[in-house]
């Protein structure tokens, strides 16, 4: 799979700049509080890293951006009413990589990402990691595959939601190693950690800034990331690729989204407001605590790069066979 260079974002520090006729209605932008809808719940890892920006946006625009959590339906509940919303940057969607996976999951979308939406930004990329309960007898990837093997349809692995990119990368992993295991669904991260840390499931893979806590303080097992190369902040953890899956990569990136007939001008003052964000310390450092890497791009950059990820993972549902209707 791809890697989490920038050259396949173009980085931040060439913010597309605002056209010189859309400059005034530009700076006018914002007069009032922006509301930014967060498809999934309070505390999950989309919204701890869009609570970040949302706090460094308002100081920088002088106006408040309100966090609206709209949880559901792997965020296409969240994702449909930014698309029916006014088209005057007031309302904006923080979406994650499941928007360019619903097309492929789902036959009754009520909205068309690339028809009812317009691409502001890519703001950032969580790895994910492979975690397990410490009643699981496994301190490293092959020894979990070993134990999976020799106890089929014992284990359960949960998600934050069916289709989600947590679920699929799941199950690649299971088919790519032979194990048999039964899926359960949560609405979102934060519930399903609260049950593995129970002990209700025993393996997921999920977003590194979900499951930092529960490592930390040794409730679960880390047993790999699905980043290219390790992470700096678990540098002993292997990389799912080095160890059982060449090649394989996955993460969860996160973007910003506004109604499809947005004025130019409005979505590149957002373009280039995220962008200066995204460079700040600030914003950096509390995303590098988050286990988050931020990202950065200009709105065609984005618009190019949901259509290789809508096309990306058609082909991989396509090859599990999973429907959502």
């Amino acid at each position: 799979m791809r890697r989490w260079s920038l050259a396949l974002i173009g980085c931040a520090a060439g913010v597309a700049a605002l056209a010189p006729m859309g400059l005034a209605q530009a700076q006018s932008y914002p007069s009032k509080p922006i509301t930014l809808v967060v498809p999934f719940p309070p505390g999950g890892p989309t919204d701890q890293v869009a609570r970040v920006l949302a706090q460094k946006l308002g100081e920088q625009m002088g106006q408040s951006v309100v966090v609206d959590n709209k949880p559901g339906a792997n965020g296409n509940i969240g994702g449909a009413l930014v698309s029916k919303a006014a088209a005057d940057g007031y309302t904006v969607l923080y979406n994650t990589s499941s928007i360019t996976l619903s097309p492929a999951l789902y036959k009754k979308l009520t909205y068309d990402v690339q028809k009812d939406l317009a691409p502001v930004a890519l703001t950032a990329v969580v790895p994910l990691a492979l975690v397990v309960h410490p009643s699981v007898p496994a301190n490293t990837v092959r020894e979990f595959v070993e134990y999976a093997k020799a106890n089929p349809d014992k284990l359960s692995y949960g998600s934050a939601g069916n289709g989600n990119v947590t679920h699929l990368a799941a199950y690649q992993f299971i088919k790519h190693q032979g194990i048999n295991a039964t899926h359960v669904s949560y609405r979102g991260s934060a519930p399903a950690d609260v049950d593995l840390v129970a002990g209700q499931i025993q393996f997921m893979t999920d977003t590194i800034n979900s499951v930092m806590p529960f490592v930390n303080d040794k409730r679960l097992k880390l047993l790999a990331v699905t980043t290219a190369k390790r992470m700096s902040l678990y540098p002993a953890v292997p990389t799912l690729a080095e160890t059982v899956m060449p090649g394989f990569e996955a993460g969860a990136w996160q973007g910003v989204m506004v109604p499809a007939k947005t004025p130019d001008a409005v979505v590149q003052r957002l373009n280039a407001e995220i962008n200066k964000a995204l460079q700040s310390d600030e914003v950096r450092a509390k995303l590098a605590v988050q286990g988050a890497e931020p990202l950065g791009s200009t709105s065609e950059e984005y618009r190019s790069y949901i259509g290789k990820e809508l096309k990306r993972w058609a082909d991989v549902v396509k090859s599990t066979g999973i429907t959502l209707d």
